[in-house]
């Protein structure tokens, strides 16, 4: 919910995607039965009120010898037919589809909002080479798209092995990113989530689409049975190192109980904090208590090397302890 202008609050969000691998059919008649299949599944996927429904890529065209063949402008026979789907269900929806640019075609992930509009395309970045040499362009930026609910970025596939495409996403500060994709990503999957500090939601030609929390535990997967899955985040959340912040944990329960969440994951050394407080959002609540984020920490650890280097005795300090400056704070990395 929305306090004034800039106060965002407890940001429930409704994720959900689906796994299909394609109608079959005839090869004149299979893009509009992958059309109309997916679109059963999607609408299944509404019935659980979703923010956002997320499909695999290129599923339009999925069984087509010839993709580049299909390829559609935007707004096109696709995006018109989910876009009509998003302004009924008051959802989003992003589209993995071959998509044609004046002479280019490009892989693409097109985000339509809630009325049904495209608000914009990711380009795969990193086609394989059988895509390029199919007539596939690749894509030069990762844009990071605003919604009603947060921030959206979107990788496709052969991305997930090259880590400059969540780097320049990184600099848009996404909340989730959306993954369409022919395989799976399995570990890649959570170690973007992981490294960066964000949601992922992978949407599958096949099972074992996931739903993965920024600290890489995968909260939702689907399988043969069960090709639609859906999970409530929250995005009023902040990861933080253990470092120096576990003595915080204690008073901020103290003060907040359970609308302040802590997500412990010992062995990376890290935590996430929710907010489920009505009017007190996580920032408020880091704030509050002198919590160090995690980005935060790593540029004063960098800053205490470079001084290092440079023969300085100085280095940042570290944020003091609430009540037991006697006790030195613990350093587990």
């Amino acid at each position: 919910m929305t306090h004034g202008v800039c106060r965002i609050m407890s940001r429930y969000v409704r994720v959900a995607t689906i796994s299909f691998s394609g109608a079959g059919g005839s090869a004149a008649e299979r893009v509009e039965r992958n059309r109309r299949a997916a679109l059963e599944l999607a609408e299944q996927a509404a019935c659980d009120n979703p923010d956002i429904v997320c499909l695999p890529e290129f599923f339009n065209v999925l069984g087509c010898s010839n993709y580049v063949e299909h390829a559609e402008t935007v707004p096109g026979p696709t995006t018109e037919l989910f876009g009509d789907f998003a302004r009924r269900h008051n959802t989003h929806v992003v589209l993995g589809m071959p998509e044609r640019k004046g002479d280019r075609v490009y892989n693409s992930a097109v985000l339509i909002d809630r009325s049904g509009k495209p608000v914009g395309s990711y380009h795969k970045m990193h086609p394989t080479i059988g895509e390029i040499e199919a007539g596939i362009t690749p894509g030069v930026e990762c844009p990071v798209f605003e919604t009603d609910f947060g921030r959206v970025g979107m990788a496709i596939c052969f991305d997930l092995n090259f880590r400059d495409v969540m780097e320049d996403m990184a600099r848009g500060k996404p909340e989730l990113v959306v993954f369409s994709s022919m395989y799976r990503g399995g570990l890649q999957a959570q170690i973007w989530a992981h490294d960066f500090s964000v949601f992922l939601v992978s949407a599958i030609t096949g099972p074992h689409s996931v739903i993965v929390n920024p600290l890489g535990r995968v909260l939702a997967m689907s399988e043969a049975y069960n090709p639609i899955v859906s999970r409530v985040i929250n995005l009023d959340y902040v990861v933080c190192h253990i470092d120096f912040n576990h003595l915080r944990w204690a008073p901020l329960k103290q003060k907040y109980g359970e609308q302040a969440e802590l997500e412990v994951a010992s062995p990376e050394a890290k935590f996430i904090l929710y907010s489920h407080h009505p009017d007190v959002t996580v920032h408020d609540m880091v704030r509050e208590f002198g919590l160090e984020t995690l980005d935060a920490y790593w540029r004063r650890a960098n800053a205490a090397r470079a001084s290092a280097l440079n023969g300085k005795s100085t280095s940042p300090l570290a944020p003091q302890s609430l009540s037991e400056t006697h006790r030195r704070p613990c350093q587990i990395g």
